[in-house]
């Protein structure tokens, strides 16, 4: 039998994935983002932990809003603060400018090192490409409020008073917290990401 081909070393491959990302988008704010360390590692976290409903918070760390989350109170309600979505305004506007057919060809361009670094994190036979899906569809389904979202006090914290909207997984929750026009621009992305990638359906991606 022929050898095994070589493990994919990932470690040191910064470089050289940020010269091929910084491409995708000319805003200064990813380029900035670019200047995190073990790229493809935590590309592969995140993904895995948005696939699950769960909060991206850490892998992503460099990319967190700055403030915190603020409420306002109209007619009795309390609803997220306007000034609370905007942090998020960085965020969704650097994703809206990323060049899909530029991410397609980087994405084929980084796969060895990305299915090694998914590999390290999933379950034994689950590819990149279902658990990516899997993440891109839970997003994508998160229905838009038509109206200010209301909050109900629980303890120290907030939750949402609509009990579909507090039933929905921290990975929705995180996307939710960035508002309506934010939802939208994002949502419109990672659609035609999940198009121009050649992602498999949900249905595929729920598959063990």
């Amino acid at each position: 039998a022929p050898p095994p081909p070589p493990a994919v070393q990932l470690s040191g491959t910064d470089p050289r994935v940020r010269e091929l990302l910084k491409g995708l988008s000319s805003d200064a704010d990813f380029a900035r983002w670019l200047a995190a360390e073990d790229l493809v590692r935590r590309f592969a976290a995140a993904t895995n932990l948005v696939a699950e409903g769960q909060s991206p918070r850490m892998p992503l760390s460099f990319m967190a809003p700055a403030g915190g989350f603020q409420v306002a109170k109209r007619k009795g309600r309390t609803l997220m603060a306007p000034e609370s979505t905007a942090r998020y305004d960085t965020l969704a506007r650097v994703i809206a400018s990323l060049d899909v057919k530029a991410v397609q060809r980087v994405y084929q361009e980084l796969k060895p090192l990305l299915d090694a670094a998914h590999a390290e994190l999933a379950p034994p036979g689950r590819g990149l490409d279902p658990t990516l899906s899997q993440a891109i569809a839970r997003l994508t389904r998160v229905p838009v409020p038509r109206t200010p979202v209301e909050l109900t006090p629980r303890g120290a914290l907030y939750v949402y008073a609509d009990p579909n909207l507090e039933a929905l997984g921290a990975a929705e929750k995180h996307l939710l917290r960035m508002g309506p026009d934010n939802m939208r621009k994002v949502q419109a992305k990672l659609t035609e990401l999940a198009t121009a990638l050649g992602l498999p359906s949900t249905e595929q991606a729920r598959q063990p």
